[in-house]
């Protein structure tokens, strides 16, 4: 449970960062949506990628910065979705504790298998 907290607040703290940063400056790019959970993992995974790509080089070309600064849109939408959801996920996870606790089997159950099916998103 600690990790999953731990988890939620370090996405929390980097999509709310990320999210006042884009605040303070004009829109260029829009970013690949994330609608959904799967989309923003898919998103966040492949984007990373690219950026780790970019960053491994010995020095960065203004053409590289360019492509970094038009991928940081695709990464910050995907942190928001991923946020939001783990926000909902943690207070899913939080009910099947309290029923668990309070021995109410049946939401427990039912509570639980909403967590498992959001959480297998995320960790495979």
């Amino acid at each position: 449970m600690k990790k999953i907290t731990f988890l939620i607040t370090s996405l929390f703290a980097l999509s709310l960062s990320a999210m006042i940063q884009a605040e303070e400056r004009p829109d260029h790019f829009k970013g690949k949506p994330s609608e959904t959970l799967e989309q923003a993992v898919a998103n966040f995974s492949e984007y990373n990628g690219k950026l780790a790509d970019l960053l491994a080089k010995d020095a960065l070309s203004p053409q590289d910065l360019h492509q970094v600064h038009e991928l940081t849109y695709t990464l910050e939408n995907a942190l928001e979705k991923i946020n939001a959801e783990l926000t909902e996920l943690a207070n899913t996870l939080e009910a099947v504790h309290v029923a668990s606790e309070n021995g109410d089997a049946k939401t427990t159950k039912e509570q639980g298998t909403r967590y498992l099916d959001t959480a297998r998103k995320v960790i495979k």
